[in-house]
């Protein structure tokens, strides 16, 4: 066993992994401690040394989608070159992510009251607002390198911040479409139409 990797950490890791598996089929209301800790062959009050909750473990769980979602668009972003290639893997990436993790995110609320149902759309918000932060840090440095660079013209911080949120806004709508449509072909040509349109007006 490596240095860096402690029992407690295979520990908290299979506590995690077990209740993604366990809030996959039967959502996140009708799980519980217990649930989760005979899912790895331990008492409760073990579980307690590293969660204090449910939530903290759900909470948990959720930081690790988004720590590998954001780390896939980073690499993609990374492997590109040049800026209309760098947002391009910015944005196929990102639905080609959201893709392979909607059916863990959908079924969550299975089996939610109205009151567990508002609480949860409360934490979605949440981890929403989580998640454009860090996805809005990854375009500012992708832009700003851009700019740099003198692939894009330049512009003032809050021009930079407007532009940021009309393409995670664009995004986010583009996503929404072909969901409705059940159409993931039409993924990447949406895309590449959107980018054409946004360098067009950003060409230096």
């Amino acid at each position: 066993m490596s240095a860096s990797i402690t029992k407690e950490d295979l520990i908290q890791q299979q506590i995690l992994e077990a209740a993604k598996r366990l809030f996959q089929v039967y959502g996140l209301a009708k799980v519980t401690m217990d649930d989760v800790a005979k899912a790895i062959g331990k008492g409760r009050s073990s579980l307690y040394y590293y969660y204090k909750s449910k939530d903290e473990i759900f909470d948990a769980v959720v930081n690790i989608e988004i720590k590998e979602m954001l780390a896939a668009m980073t690499h993609a972003v990374n492997q590109a070159s040049g800026t209309e290639q760098k947002l391009r893997a910015f944005f196929i990436t990102k639905i080609d992510v959201l893709r392979e993790k909607r059916a863990f995110f959908k079924t969550l609320e299975a089996g939610m009251d109205a009151d567990a149902l508002s609480h949860f759309n409360k934490t979605r918000i949440v981890l929403h607002k989580r998640i454009v932060a860090q996805e809005s840090a990854l375009l500012e440095t992708l832009l700003t390198e851009g700019i740099n660079k003198g692939e894009l013209h330049k512009m003032s911080a809050p021009e930079l911040e407007m532009l940021i949120m009309v393409l995670l806004s664009s995004l986010r709508g583009i996503k929404r479409e072909l969901e409705l449509e059940d159409d993931t072909v039409k993924a990447v040509p949406a895309v590449d139409m959107f980018i054409l349109m946004a360098m067009h007006g950003l060409n230096k």
